[in-house]
């Protein structure tokens, strides 16, 4: 049994890999200023001309590798939620997480006046840090349970949406159109900074992340059953929240708080490879495809004009959500 799922979860990571390579090549041939495929292939070796090399090094390429590495960063954070909370609907952007990292952000960059992402970046993992904080205390009562967390998490996560509103309320018209547009999720103007930033943290705290995988695979046998089997269940717990939020804070930086790749990434995930426990590498794979493939409809969508990612994401999570209601519906009357 345990080698025809790795064998699955293998030919499934090919598969993801091939589309992931599919959107980005499709990503450098399209756009206002269309490039052919010998084209993009001189261009990416240095060669063709200055418009060419211009909009595929510099405009195209860092901009789906930024969407790439977002969506990976935004699957894996849910999927470590989910499968500490033990609930499909659990991630950082319905418990509040990505608003707290939002608020942050927002903190440096209308109070503070201060945009760069330095200071962003610091905002938004203090802003995720203090909300991850608060709701493990808020939900720690007899021991943190993953419906409490979730529901606390919501709580919290309604009063920071009145506490951003309240910063809009206090920008000036530009300050909050741009801050607007970056809270329902962009990646306009994505440049090979961000997506350096993305990766060097990628490449610390995903090992984190997958060292985690076998604790949270016992840890969904339920508290009693992980502690009797001598895991040390709150310290799991609390490295699996700080390593959720580290993730998201980071993608939040570079992409505004997109919301639903991290809900639905990881059940996609779990369902391709028919895996019991969080399924993290293809997590990652499946949240940055769906993030590049959003990103790739929104900006041809409409021709002409780009939308903000986040608006494509916010119309597949909520089919996402419709489509994991009536399976729940099926499921009780069955």
């Amino acid at each position: 049994m345990s080698v025809r799922l790795h064998r699955r979860t293998v030919w499934v990571a090919v598969v993801l890999v091939v589309l992931c390579f599919a959107v980005v090549l499709a990503s450098l041939l399209s756009g206002n200023y269309p490039i052919g495929m010998s084209d993009v292939f001189r261009a990416l070796g240095g060669h063709g001309t200055l418009q060419q090399r211009y909009f595929v090094n510099d405009v195209r390429l860092p901009r789906v590798l930024v969407a790439l590495l977002v969506g990976a960063a935004l699957a894996v954070s849910g999927a470590l939620f989910q499968s500490l909370s033990a609930n499909p609907l659990g991630s950082p952007d319905i418990v509040g997480f990505n608003n707290g990292a939002a608020a942050g952000a927002l903190v440096c960059i209308l109070l503070l006046k201060d945009s760069s992402l330095a200071a962003t970046g610091i905002g938004a993992v203090a802003g995720g840090g203090v909300v991850a904080v608060l709701i493990y205390l808020l939900s720690y009562r007899g021991g943190v349970r993953g419906y409490r967390l979730i529901l606390v998490g919501v709580g919290v996560s309604a009063l920071l949406s009145a506490g951003i509103a309240y910063l809009l309320s206090r920008a000036n018209l530009n300050e909050m159109l741009n801050a607007q547009i970056w809270l329902v999720g962009s990646l306009n103007g994505r440049s090979w900074e961000h997506a350096w930033i993305l990766l060097a943290v990628l490449v610390v705290v995903l090992p984190c992340a997958f060292l985690l995988s076998k604790p949270l695979l016992t840890l969904e046998l339920g508290p009693d059953s992980a502690t009797s089997l001598g895991l040390p269940v709150g310290a799991v717990r609390r490295r699996a929240i700080t390593v959720s939020v580290l993730l998201s804070a980071v993608a939040i930086v570079c992409a505004g708080p997109i919301s639903f790749v991290a809900l639905a990434a990881p059940q996609v995930a779990k369902r391709l490879a028919r895996s019991v426990g969080p399924s993290l590498s293809i997590s990652a794979l499946s949240g940055g495809f769906l993030l590049a493939f959003a990103d790739l409809v929104a900006q041809r969508l409409i021709p002409g004009s780009q939308l903000p990612v986040g608006v494509t994401t916010l119309v597949l999570g909520g089919l996402y959500l419709g489509w994991l209601l009536v399976g729940e519906m099926r499921r009780g009357r069955a």
